[in-house]
């Protein structure tokens, strides 16, 4: 049998996905006028604030926090990017030079981490990632950056 077949044959066991309610489609504002918001999973921090294993929250950071750490507890993890260069996993440098050259409109007030090494994810599904859409929305962002790490 084929890779291909045996792919389609184990896909077919699968059960159906979540089936989520309908929600309104809206017309998003071009960039140059749009308030961008980042969200990363690089597990940011103050220093001396770690993240729980596992933990399904997010923290939130002001647009103009600088010094915060990447606690990301996994050792699989290649930090040294990060320490080169934040923006590599929170490009708020690049969004507020963006912003300062009028390519988006506004950089978003506040800003949210994730912790990535997460392995259930029906929390985000249901809980945390609706309610950060909601404060990044109260926030007054239209568009969310999101930088998996």
């Amino acid at each position: 049998m084929s890779a291909d077949a045996n792919m389609r044959k184990a896909v077919g066991k699968v059960p159906p996905g979540l089936d989520f309610p309908p929600v309104e489609l809206v017309a998003a504002p071009s960039l140059d006028d749009a308030t961008v918001a980042l969200v990363t999973t690089a597990a940011l921090a103050h220093p001396g604030e770690p993240w729980e294993d596992q933990s399904h929250e997010y923290r939130l950071f002001d647009r103009d926090e600088r010094g915060l750490i990447m606690a990301h507890n996994s050792t699989n993890l290649d930090r040294s990017g990060f320490a080169l260069d934040r923006n590599v996993a929170y490009p708020i440098d690049r969004l507020l030079e963006m912003e300062k050259e009028g390519r988006i409109g506004k950089v978003a007030p506040r800003h949210a981490s994730f912790i990535g090494s997460t392995f259930e994810l029906s929390t985000f599904l249901f809980d945390t990632g609706p309610r950060l859409a909601a404060t990044l929305r109260g926030d007054g962002a239209d568009v969310a950056l999101l930088t998996p790490v």
